[in-house]
């Protein structure tokens, strides 16, 4: 419950993100040169990064950004990149497991070896290889670049490509024992259609698993979402993001330690949070799986 509780009032700054700001009074990419002294380089005035009742979380070093603005926007594109790959991973990954479970044959084998081949990519290298060369294929805007909704689709489409084998491979597992038992014997009895076997029949009793399994998925996506943008290849600066904030913040971390401090403890927060959160569904839906 408490991480079911953490994980609501995240998304309810991420929902609410334009009204937090206009609040503050400051955007996400709208610099206040009177909070950082350029006598320093650029660091921001007072102590614990700038903290004040002006910037509640204080600025950017060099940039004068005010860091509350830019976390709460950066969660929302965390957010809707972690469940965005999640739900599409989680769609693909119960087809093909329906698929591969209830046909079997040459059908099981094929899709079988596809999910073995998936499962053996280094996920995190080949999404780093394959994201500026789908993005630097798909110029849109006028200065030559990508545009932004564009590029994260292209992150959301590449995370889902190779997260959606485990979904799969679990449906799959769950088909080949479900697809044997008398409901579905009475099902093929009444000459009922193979749509109405599987999506019918079948998937209603797979819902746990399939929500389980997604909601797993959603932090491991959000983390491989911050490691991409940290290595450089998600969000375009100076638009937030919770990794390129961390990768920014690396840079002056002994000039000031709160610009890393703040969004790495938040995002380790939404992280354990998901996390857990999906460990406490897995129980309530799962009581054999319980601990001993």
């Amino acid at each position: 419950m408490a991480a079911f509780v953490v994980t609501v009032l995240f998304l309810l700054v991420a929902l609410l993100a334009p009204v937090l700001t206009a609040l503050t009074g400051w955007g996400p990419i709208t610099p206040d040169g009177k909070a950082i002294d350029p006598d320093t380089g650029n660091f921001p005035i007072g102590s614990l990064g700038g903290i004040s009742l002006t910037h509640l979380l204080g600025v950017e070093p060099g940039t004068g950004y005010d860091l509350f603005a830019r976390i709460v926007y950066g969660l929302r594109t965390s957010l809707v990149v972690g469940f965005a790959s999640a739900v599409l991973s989680t769609v693909v990954g119960v087809v093909a497991g329906l698929a591969a479970g209830y046909s079997g044959g040459w059908v099981d084998s094929v899709l079988s070896r596809a999910m073995d081949v998936m499962l053996a990519f280094p996920q995190l290298l080949f999404i780093i290889a394959l994201t500026p060369v789908i993005q630097s294929a798909l110029q849109t805007n006028s200065h030559g670049g990508t545009d932004e909704n564009l590029r994260l689709l292209v992150l959301v489409l590449n995370i889902a490509v190779f997260a959606w084998a485990y979904t799969a491979r679990l449906v799959r597992g769950q088909v080949l024992s479900l697809r044997e038992r008398e409901f579905v014997d009475a099902a093929r009895i009444m000459s009922a259609g193979r749509r109405h076997i599987l999506f019918r029949q079948l998937l209603p009793n797979l819902w746990a698993p399939v929500l389980i399994s997604f909601a797993l998925a959603v932090p491991q996506n959000i983390t491989t979402e911050a490691a991409l943008s940290y290595l450089g290849v998600g969000v375009i600066p100076p638009n937030p993001d919770w990794g390129s904030l961390l990768s920014d913040a690396s840079q002056f971390f002994l000039q000031d330690p709160m610009y890393l401090f703040v969004p790495g403890v938040l995002l380790l927060f939404l992280v354990l949070a998901l996390n857990l959160l999906g460990d406490g569904v897995r129980d309530a839906l799962d009581p054999r799986a319980g601990r001993n």
